[in-house]
């Protein structure tokens, strides 16, 4: 059963250019999320990157948090078609840890603590594009918002930067995550408006 909060109403698009096809602007920050809030504390909180060749390299809060921490300034856009402009966040770039990670496949499913699961083109979470995000706005992340962290994927929609982050499991050939299994377009670029099958 999906959780919904207060700003998912229906509402025309704006005529802004910064707003891609089918968006309005809102000025809050809406929650909606697959299931209950998991309870995830930083003491037992663990990042992973399974590599095809089945290593698993893995950092703790501490360890994640001793990382360089950029400042990410940035739009996101949400399938339910609410987009909110100049959002803050702070956050470990993925590049950061795929630098000692050696792989070969070319795509990644993404796994969040409560089961959660999108998937990606691995050229799409490197290049600057992606980040482990720990703080929205100045403070640490709300567990309603997929605090402790979550990724952050701005230019795709919202439903691919997976809130609880758990792992990144690498992948040969690009297979469906949840909402992707339920009917969701598997890249998702709000410019396409890639909403749905």
């Amino acid at each position: 059963m999906a959780v919904i909060s207060r700003g998912f109403t229906g509402r025309s698009r704006e005529h802004n250019p910064q707003l891609p096809p089918g968006q309005y602007l809102t000025t809050d920050f809406p929650v909606l999320s697959a299931g209950p809030t998991p309870d995830v504390k930083t003491a037992d909180w663990q990042f992973g990157i399974r590599t095809d060749d089945a290593t698993l390299h893995t950092w703790n809060w501490d360890e994640l948090n001793a990382l360089p921490i950029e400042t990410i300034d940035t739009d996101i856009h949400c399938v339910t078609r609410w987009s909110k402009f100049g959002t803050r966040w702070r956050g470990v770039s993925i590049d950061t840890l795929f630098a000692d990670v050696s792989t070969t496949d070319r795509y990644v499913m993404a796994h969040s603590y409560g089961g959660y699961t999108t998937n990606l083109p691995l050229a799409d979470i490197l290049g600057g594009k992606a980040w482990i995000a720990l703080e929205f706005d100045g403070q640490p992340l709300d567990a309603e918002h997929g605090g402790p962290a979550r990724l952050l994927i701005p230019h795709l929609y919202f439903w691919k930067s997976a809130k609880w982050i758990h792992s990144i499991e690498m992948m040969p050939t690009d297979e469906p995550g949840f909402w992707e299994q339920n009917g969701y377009n598997m890249y998702g670029d709000p410019w396409l408006e890639q909403r749905y099958w």
